[in-house]
């Protein structure tokens, strides 16, 4: 599989053969293929971000999109989007479906009407797909268990802010970043917090925690994007935010990869990160419903663009590369948080 490695190859080859109107705009004939593309929330500064790149993406040309729609974290609602998406010539459908299991009757639907579908981030429990753009979740468990317990020397105790366990990323992250710690860092006792991803909750959890454990020593976000800013006010509010390096600071490592995670860093207040490729993430999910909609078919292996293409049950995974981000590499110009042009847009 050779998937072109940029937004701007695609276009050339697009443009080539015809001329593509912008989001939202009238599509210009009836016989127009056009994407339907769901964003999954907007209460989270990464998927803010990735709405940006989605935009942008579609003005520029890469494909004729429908109107967006936003399931806001709401599988019922994510369903309801997708008919009516379809119902409106949608011949692809980009989705990010937050809670992966409840998709499947949806995805069945879409097969039997052959409208291929591009999962974003989430690869569907049961159901086809003509791709998942998606990093590697697993590793983002297995990232953060062995930054924590190279960190803490082997000992102590942590808190994890655990996704929604209906979601395979919840899921992924959590086994991966358990079975880790149990295998490697016996020492260190760790308090599973399941969160469903809403930061008020883990923030009330940590609160308990801290009352129970006040000598935990790290924590492990699974999502900065709605758990950073609820954590850091409440270790400023205990004061326990104490800068990296001094006596008594909580080793914290997120993932996601945002701005403000970055800024965290750079000022000590968390240790590290794993960027997900939100730039990425939009570019290939793209890239891949214009594909589908001009019948090309993938195989597995290696890309031209870092990632290595996977079978799954049901169709094929795009495992993006998603790094590690510390105070050594915070300033990397090539992290996508580094490259916007102000917070939560590109």
């Amino acid at each position: 599989m050779r998937a072109r490695t940029t937004t701007a190859a695609v276009l050339a080859v697009l443009l080539a053969g015809t001329a593509l109107t912008g989001c939202n705009r009238d599509p210009g004939g009836a016989g127009a293929a056009r994407v339907g593309i769901d964003l999954p929330r907007s209460d989270s500064d990464f998927w803010n971000s990735y709405q940006g790149y989605i935009e942008k993406g579609v003005e520029d040309g890469t494909v004729e999109a429908l109107p967006l729609t936003n399931s806001q974290n709401d599988v019922g609602r994510l369903v309801a989007n997708v008919q009516t998406l379809t119902d409106q010539g949608a011949r692809a459908v980009v989705m990010a479906p937050q809670d992966t299991g409840a998709i499947t009757e949806s995805l069945r639907t879409l097969a039997e009407r052959k409208i291929p579908v591009v999962s974003v981030d989430t690869r569907p429990d049961q159901g086809e797909v003509y791709m998942v753009v998606r990093a590697d979740n697993r590793a983002y468990g297995e990232k953060a268990c062995r930054f924590l317990g190279e960190r803490l020397g082997g000992r102590g105790k942590v808190a994890e802010f655990q996704g929604d366990l209906s979601s395979i990323n919840g899921r992924d992250r959590s086994e991966a970043f358990s079975s880790c710690m149990k295998r490697d860092f016996p020492g260190i006792r760790v308090f599973e917090l399941a969160t469903d991803w809403k930061g008020d909750v883990a923030s009330a959890k940590l609160q308990a925690t801290l009352a129970a454990h006040p000598d935990l020593n790290g924590l492990y976000l699974q999502a900065g994007g709605v758990f950073l800013q609820p954590t850091l006010a409440l270790l400023e509010q205990k004061k326990l935010l104490k800068p990296a390096g001094a006596p008594g600071h909580l080793t914290i490592v997120s993932n996601d990869g945002i701005p403000e995670e970055l800024d965290a860093i750079r000022a000590g207040k968390i240790d590290a990160t794993v960027s997900q490729p939100a730039d990425l993430y939009a570019e290939y999910a793209l890239f891949y419903a214009r594909a589908a909609l001009d019948g090309k078919t993938f195989s597995t292996g290696p890309t031209d663009h870092g990632s290595t293409v996977v079978r799954i049950p049901g169709g094929l995974e795009d495992q993006l590369p998603a790094p590690l981000v510390t105070r050594e590499n915070v300033d990397d110009p090539a992290l996508w948080a580094n490259r916007l042009e102000k917070p939560g847009r590109p």
